[in-house]
């Protein structure tokens, strides 16, 4: 090869091992840039055609001698750089290898942080954790204040008759009740003294639980205390089911209960469901499964509702429930919408007011015989009401017993505002 074809092909090289080196990435660029070999030997290949119509002295090529002519070689070019390129694939290779091993550590790291936070979560959470053994079998519970007084569930502790409360460090106390609640499956037991170090958990405010939310779940599933485990927020504002049915045959339900996939199994009943900053959002309550073990839908009571219940349960051992006192039609669809002439499927249709209850004095109107002709319920003070769970959720979280409150209704093309005095719910 002469010097000069040398000259033409040395910037060309340098072109290739720019693009197939193994330079550092920028902050601000990909880590990764796709090279395509054949669109490198195309841009050189072009460049150098270019540099071969002039001499290094500025002739063109019909000026330069016959000599010169003479001496220069038949070369092909793009076999050349074709041979080139494929000695510097399998450099490409090798950075494509420091690509994937470069996202993997990112990937690792990212991992490890999670690992650190689940392992520094776990040491702060699990002592306020416990045990509780009762006559009749055991669930979990955490501990709310410094005074003793540990949150559980009602179903953990409902005929229980003794309370036998294990510690992590393998303390034990004898717990008495304090206070429970069926209606939201919440109830208090006390012991006279907490072990040292052991803190209660911080709650985390109501509105700070998002679907998507990493949680965790420390409990005691069939009796292996302190486990935990990891999952997410799967849905929010489900309802569950009172254990308690009413005089008339019916019942009620607790709104805004979390869903979660964070394994929960028989035991687990009563511990907390705690985000990745070390506070309770729920407690957890129930799974829906047809075996008995967790099938990847948890329930857990919100930290809305242990804000709410908890402080009574601990100072009047109950709580009462604000009440309007109608029977309702959960969900309307369109079938409902038609068939009852309203104007909307938004909103809580009432059949049935109960008689001199709060809704029938101040003159709520339930259906007629033929079930036309309720009131539709479409706002509660300044919160507008789109379904039953809406209404549930203000009346047991937002209101008390014996407050005034303006419930708007549709009565057919009109709008009616009613002053609804709330009772207590029998």
């Amino acid at each position: 090869m002469t010097a000069q074809l040398r000259l033409f092909l040395l910037p060309a090289l340098i072109l290739i091992l720019a693009a197939c080196g193994p330079s550092a990435p920028s902050e601000t660029q990909p880590i990764a840039q796709e090279i395509n070999p054949d669109d490198v030997v195309a841009t050189v290949v072009s460049t150098i055609e270019g540099r071969l119509e002039q001499s290094p002295d500025g002739q063109s090529p019909n000026e330069r001698s016959s000599d010169e002519h003479s001496s220069t070689e038949s070369v092909d070019i793009e076999e050349i750089l074709r041979s080139v390129v494929a000695t510097l694939e399998p450099r490409l290779t090798q950075q494509e290898q420091r690509v994937q091993i470069a996202t993997q550590s990112v990937k690792l790291a990212e991992e490890e942080g999670l690992q650190e936070t689940l392992i520094d979560l776990y040491l702060k959470a699990n002592p306020a954790v416990v045990f509780i053994i009762t006559n009749f079998g055991s669930g979990s519970g955490f501990v709310y204040n410094d005074e003793g007084n540990i949150v559980t569930n009602n179903h953990v502790i409902e005929d229980g008759g003794s309370y036998e409360v294990v510690f992590a460090n393998g303390e034990r106390r004898s717990g008495d009740l304090v206070g429970r609640d069926v209606d939201s499956d919440l109830a208090v037991l006390g012991v006279e003294d907490l072990p040292a170090g052991v803190e209660p958990l911080p709650l985390a405010g109501a509105d700070d639980i998002l679907v998507g939310q990493f949680v965790v779940a420390i409990g005691n599933p069939f009796g292996e205390q302190g486990s935990m485990s990891l999952g997410i927020v799967s849905g929010l504002n489900r309802s569950l089911r009172s254990q308690r049915t009413t005089a008339a045959g019916g019942g009620y339900t607790l709104p805004e209960v979390i869903q979660t996939d964070a394994p929960i199994n028989p035991g687990n009943s009563g511990g907390p469901l705690i985000n990745l900053d070390g506070k309770v959002v729920g407690v957890n309550s129930a799974i829906a499964s047809t075996t008995g073990a967790n099938t990847g839908v948890g329930f857990a009571i919100p930290v809305a509702a242990v804000r709410q219940i908890i402080p009574h349960l601990i100072a009047d051992s109950a709580y009462e429930y604000p009440y309007l006192g109608v029977s309702f039609v959960d969900q309307l669809s369109l079938a409902d919408q038609v068939a009852l002439d309203l104007p909307s499927t938004q909103g809580v249709y009432v059949l049935t007011t109960t008689q001199d209850g709060p809704a029938d004095k101040a003159g709520m109107r339930g259906a007629s015989s033929n079930s036309r002709g309720g009131d539709l319920i479409v706002r509660l003070d300044d919160v507008d009401v789109k379904d039953f769970s809406d209404l549930n959720s203000y009346l047991v979280f937002h209101t008390m017993v014996g407050q005034t409150i303006k419930v708007t209704v549709l009565r057919g093309d009109q709008e009616v505002v009613l002053d609804v005095k709330l009772g207590a719910r029998p």
